[in-house]
């Protein structure tokens, strides 16, 4: 694959970015691409490594070793052609996946692994360009109704599948536009939405119907999907947010990552206007939570014009090697540093969230915290202890929870009958993601709880699988262990 000795040849190149004092004028994705060039030496670091381990990482299955073989010779629509044939969306996940496939790449064990992921952006990117995306609608209708209720990744993957087959499919959003999570969870600095409404279109062109503004449920009764469609499936996300049950939680400044997070991508989209934002400028703003959903919140908050920015995070400050106790392939906990992070901000870690300090009025003008340290007994879960004498008043502003999420909603599995598992997931079978009543079948976050895009896509295909096996009474679409190639 690529070229015999182009991992000793050429070293790992990344793309470049925009200097932080121009980024922090707008929202736009400022990443500056490889030239085609030294792209294809990137594809050319692809090893002949016999196995693999890329594939593991990947929960797509994805084909790299053969992606990057093309890039490398320059055959890009080809390249494009074997990406799309187990990953609906690589323009999403070539911009916001972690990259599990890079900590499995064996050419990771003593150097720096193959940048996958930008390859994936850049074969994604030249197929838009070069008019290699097109609409195929299926030739043939089976006249059987599919629901898909949420138009995230999972929803949008699943729904592809099951129109390629000749389903008749509507996706149901509640919000206002399609794209869940990618559209107002994740920042425009990091996707911009004229990517996800370039895929919408095509969707649409091959004959999937999208009606938002539906909250099933609520505006449109569970019952009337019942009655209008054959099967349902589900992929509503873990969308019920973690809190912290700590005194002064209800102080105004106190919110929540997503609250803060959907409010700016309206904003930034026209439906809001800035004053309807919840805004960090001229703040001391606290971001409480150390992962990706943290780290936007920090991006933003720099683009409003923070004073200052603070993260804290309650487990211990990472390694920046891989661990010893996570050897390769495995995925390592590293210390991760993403571009908002490079943009400023203060970070601190093994630090708790005590209490929440207020003025008369109820707005919150601080916060005090105390640290800590984990205690590992073998067989047992980590112990939280705090360290005496350490407590900390900090002077705060705007405080935002970007603690991850505990689960689906209740409200939508108790009105369909649904049973949940103990992590408040909706329950649903590893063999074909069926859930306890007939017809109803769930995916994505809301089935296996909080996790990567690359795992929701992943979910919405296997899913689709097994509804069209409900229906017709077998199916043709690839599972992962099968792989397929279908067209772009």
């Amino acid at each position: 694959m690529g070229k015999t000795t182009g991992f000793l040849e050429y070293k790992r190149e990344d793309e470049g970015y925009l200097k932080v004092e121009n980024r922090l004028k707008n929202y736009k994705e400022f990443t500056v691409p490889l030239k085609e060039e030294k792209l294809k030496n990137q594809g050319a670091r692809c090893m002949d490594c016999g196995i693999p381990f890329c594939h593991s990482g990947c929960p797509l299955g994805n084909l790299i070793p053969d992606f990057n073989d093309k890039v490398y010779k320059g055959r890009w629509k080809e390249a494009a052609q074997i990406l799309h044939a187990t990953n609906n969306f690589p323009e999403f996940t070539g911009r916001l996946c972690p990259a599990p496939c890079e900590e499995a790449c064996v050419l990771g064990i003593n150097e720096d692994p193959v940048s996958i992921e930008n390859i994936e952006k850049n074969i994604a990117e030249i197929a838009f360009k070069e008019g290699w995306v097109e609409a195929h609608p299926p030739k043939h209708r089976t006249g059987k109704k599919v629901a898909v209720v949420g138009s995230g990744p999972s929803g949008l993957a699943a729904a592809q599948q099951l129109n390629r087959v000749g389903h008749l499919v509507t996706v149901f959003e509640r919000d206002a536009k399609v794209g869940g999570l990618l559209r107002y969870g994740i920042p425009d600095f990091k996707l911009e939405k004229k990517i996800i409404d370039r895929r919408i279109k095509i969707l649409e062109d091959e004959g999937i119907t999208f009606k938002t503004n539906a909250h099933v449920g609520q505006n449109l009764s569970v019952e009337t999907l019942k009655a209008d469609f054959d099967a349902i499936l589900l992929c509503g996300g873990a969308t019920v947010r973690r809190n912290i049950p700590i005194k002064g939680n209800h102080l105004k400044g106190v919110h929540q990552a997503m609250e803060f997070l959907k409010k700016n991508n309206q904003h930034v989209d026209g439906l809001i206007g800035e004053d309807e934002i919840i805004s960090a400028k001229n703040k001391k703003v606290i971001v409480i939570g150390g992962g990706d959903t943290g780290s936007d919140c920090i991006g933003t908050s720099n683009r409003h014009g923070a004073t200052s920015v603070t993260n804290f995070e309650i487990l211990s400050k990472p390694t920046k090697v891989r661990p010893a106790h996570q050897p390769w392939p495995y995925w390592p906990m590293r210390l991760k540093t993403t571009t908002s992070h490079k943009e400023g901000v203060e970070r601190f870690f093994s630090i708790s969230t005590k209490e929440f300090l207020g003025d008369k009025n109820g707005n919150l003008i601080g916060l005090k915290t105390v640290e800590v340290e984990w205690i590992f007994k073998e067989g047992q879960r980590p112990e939280l202890k705090e360290l005496p004498d350490t407590e900390k008043t900090w002077d705060c502003d705007l405080a935002l929870l970007a603690l991850g999420f505990t689960g689906a909603e209740k409200t939508l599995a108790e009105q369909f009958g649904l049973e949940m598992d103990f992590r408040t997931n909706i329950k649903a079978t590893e063999k074909d993601y069926a859930t306890n009543v007939k017809g109803i079948f769930t995916a994505g976050d809301m089935r296996r709880g909080q996790s990567l895009i690359v795992w929701a896509i992943s979910e919405g295909r296997q899913a689709a699988h097994h509804v069209d096996a409900f229906l017709m009474g077998k199916s043709n679409l690839p599972l992962k262990e099968e792989g397929d190639l279908p067209r772009v």
